[in-house]
């Protein structure tokens, strides 16, 4: 049987176990599986483990396993990758005021797709999203699902600064900013919550592997919700 993965070294401390490439929740669950198994073998010389859409990068310390002695390990445990019942992660409910202020490209997204705003917001909150991985920001998660009728370009001229919890779609894509930053997503919405803070540790609400669901929210519910937050973090 044709092995579906392939392991190579990345620089002298890490490994890369990549499966087919290609961005669909089957090949993206196999890579959840092989963490969670690596998670359980509990082996110190592994040091940490990070997840991507088809591939699973894997820092070992040099000092206690070689590459050759990293690759023997991974290839073993890849090898009963999607034997498993299959990863689900928690669910988490991102609150999401849409339009307006907060979500100034909603209106563009909607012609794009032919639909009224109102329509758009219940295609985008109607369905959990899978976080394929987590990457360009500091927890900036890339959610797979998104209904096709939503598809829109990026922005031609990215903005220099989007407020944190900025939800946006770009291309087939939707996420969130969880801090301030450029981008050049469409933006929809944003979320009251406050998803990464370095002050308290850069703790996440969620990880690569969970799903997300967008629950809309007035702008009275979100500016309520926004002081509370900043009186938590102050």
């Amino acid at each position: 049987m044709q092995k579906k993965f392939r392991i190579k070294p990345v620089g002298d401390q890490a490994a890369l176990v990549v499966f087919e490439q290609k961005i669909e929740e089957s090949v993206n669950t196999e890579v959840m599986e092989l963490a969670a198994r690596i998670e359980r073998a509990g082996r110190q010389e592994i040091v940490e483990t990070v997840p991507a859409f088809a591939s699973l990068l894997v820092y070992y310390d040099p000092l206690r396993m070689d590459f050759a002695a990293c690759a023997k390990f991974l290839e073993k445990l890849a090898s009963k990758t999607g034997a498993g019942s299959g990863h689900m992660g928690k669910l988490v409910e991102i609150p999401v005021c849409y339009g307006g202020i907060y979500g100034e490209d909603l209106e563009y997204v909607a012609k794009h797709a032919n639909m009224t705003p109102e329509e758009v917001i219940r295609i985008h909150s109607g369905r959990e999203y899978r976080i394929y991985m987590l990457g360009f920001l500091p927890g900036f998660p890339y959610l797979g699902g998104m209904d096709e009728r939503l598809v829109t370009p990026r922005l031609s001229s990215p903005r220099t600064k989007i407020p944190a919890g900025s939800v946006g779609i770009g291309g087939s894509q939707t996420g969130i900013y969880p801090v301030s930053s450029p981008g050049g997503w469409q933006l929809i919405g944003r979320t009251p919550v406050t998803l990464f803070s370095p002050g308290k540790g850069g703790t996440l609400p969620y990880e690569a592997g969970d799903r997300i669901r967008f629950v809309p929210i007035s702008e009275e519910e979100y500016l309520k919700r926004s002081c509370t937050e900043k009186k938590a973090e102050s």
